[in-house]
């Protein structure tokens, strides 16, 4: 089928668009605001949380590794979420109850990044302290 030419086509073409907007999966989400609704962060960037519990996460296939993660329950809306934490040994600096300030991975369309499954946010800071900071010696983590 092909698209109308010649004078008095303009009612034609927009209706045409119309129609092709609405076949978009990108334009549905976007219009019913799916991303801001079923997101635990509600669009923001960054959210606080308590820590609730550490665990380990198996990496995807062909890695063997174990994952170091948390459980986080937000602070803004009680959601418990699953986040990343990054660094060699950056676990012990981190214990239950701490506050703790997570944002988004960032992989492909919002989904989680590399080789951890459902685990769409990493861990950077922890009780107001830069976790890349404590890693490297910087600063000592302080109490809450």
């Amino acid at each position: 089928m092909n698209k109308s030419n010649g004078l008095y086509t303009g009612n034609k073409l927009v209706s045409r668009r119309k129609k092709s907007k609405k076949s978009s999966k990108w334009f549905i989400k976007r219009i019913n605001n799916s991303k801001i609704r079923s997101d635990p962060l509600q669009g923001s960037s960054q959210a606080k949380g308590i820590v609730l519990e550490k665990i380990q996460r198996e990496a995807k296939q062909p890695n063997s590794a174990m994952r170091k993660c948390a459980k986080i329950q937000l602070i803004k809306n009680s959601k418990q979420v699953t986040a990343f934490i990054p660094g060699d040994n950056a676990q012990r600096f981190i214990t239950e109850h701490d506050e703790v300030l997570i944002e988004c991975i960032g992989g492909k369309m919002g989904r989680a990044m590399g080789d951890i499954p459902c685990v769409r946010w990493r861990i950077i800071k922890v009780n107001d302290q830069s976790l890349d900071a404590l890693l490297k010696g910087k600063i000592e983590k302080g109490r809450r």
